[in-house]
């Protein structure tokens, strides 16, 4: 809680040091890991936060279990304070990244259906320039990864994110400052698609046919809702889905063996492995296209190893979708 001994906030007198730690604790939520990466003792530590506290008026953190709970103060200032800090890093010790030479760890988080495009031309780069360095794909289980790039839990979420793009037009357009940067890989149309000897597999393809028929959902959270869904209750419509999975290569693993419909990236069935046991049918109605877009946060955009990485993503994505 906060007390009134806490001092007026004076920027000319703080001591940056302080910044340092807060960013270790808040990365750490430990103090004596922060301690530990900081090369300091934890009364040192403690005591640097209890000076922050007293000059911005806020506890900061407090113990929660067995780690720290920052305050929402703390969470509303810390990315201004990491960035500046890796800002500052940067520009008096440049690290320039030499792929050659490098032994970076990447963090890309994605879809199975983008992976399966993006990996093998992502790979070939890698044994071409960059031998040392390694690419860890996580699953992406969110159609909105701001809170993924906030916490550096990756370093690149590549899919399709109407609402995060969308908001960021709208910060552009307001003149607000963009935490988040994008690039457009590629444009990518959804089909229905089913076993070959399906029902449905031949003949009209009525709008109505498809709701009365029995569906599976790719939802990375798991959540039987999707945009497909949203798509029909904007017709006033709906569909029956009795299975959700969270990947794409089992959608279609599933719907080869069986009479469920499923809704997939068209580019996706050709690299399945099955798509001579598929049959794909245009949706019978309007859904608008999906576009696949990189995106990052705005403090890893000058950084020369994550500049490296997002061309090398963007060459992938070329060479995938040129042939």
């Amino acid at each position: 809680m906060a007390s009134d001994t806490f001092n007026p906030l004076n920027f000319r007198t703080l001591d940056l040091n302080l910044l340092r730690v807060f960013d270790e604790v808040m990365a750490e939520r430990s103090l004596t890991r922060a301690a530990r990466n900081l090369s300091l003792t934890q009364p040192a530590v403690s005591n640097a936060l209890r000076r922050l506290r007293e000059t911005l008026g806020d506890e900061l953190v407090q113990r929660s279990g067995q780690g720290m709970a920052p305050t929402p103060r703390a969470l509303a200032i810390w990315p201004a304070v990491r960035e500046a800090l890796q800002q500052l890093q940067e520009s008096l010790v440049p690290n320039e990244f030499v792929p050659g030479q490098a032994s970076t760890t990447f963090v890309l988080a994605m879809a199975d259906a983008t992976a399966a495009e993006l990996m093998p031309g992502l790979v070939e780069t890698l044994e071409r320039e960059a031998p040392g360095v390694s690419i860890r794909v996580v699953p992406l289980t969110t159609r909105d990864p701001r809170r993924l790039l906030d916490e550096e839990t990756c370093d690149l979420a590549i899919g399709y994110f109407p609402s995060l793009l969308a908001d960021l037009t709208a910060s552009e357009q307001s003149g607000e400052p963009l935490p988040f940067s994008h690039q457009r890989l590629y444009d990518g149309e959804y089909v229905c698609v089913m076993r070959k000897d399906h029902a449905l597999a031949t003949g009209p393809f009525s709008l109505n046919r498809f709701c009365a028929a029995r569906h599976m959902l790719v939802s990375f959270s798991g959540r039987p809702y999707g945009f497909i869904d949203e798509a029909l209750a904007s017709l006033g419509r709906k569909r029956q889905v009795v299975l959700t999975v969270n990947q794409f290569f089992t959608a279609g693993r599933v719907v080869a063996n069986s009479n469920l419909l499923t809704v997939l990236p068209r580019h996706f069935v050709r690299v399945t492995g099955i798509a001579e046991q598929l049959v794909l049918r245009p949706l019978p109605f309007d859904v608008s296209p999906v576009h696949v877009d990189a995106v990052w946060h705005r403090r890893s955009r000058q950084r020369s190893a994550h500049m490296w990485l997002r061309k090398a993503v963007v060459r992938a994505a070329d060479q995938a979708f040129s042939a």
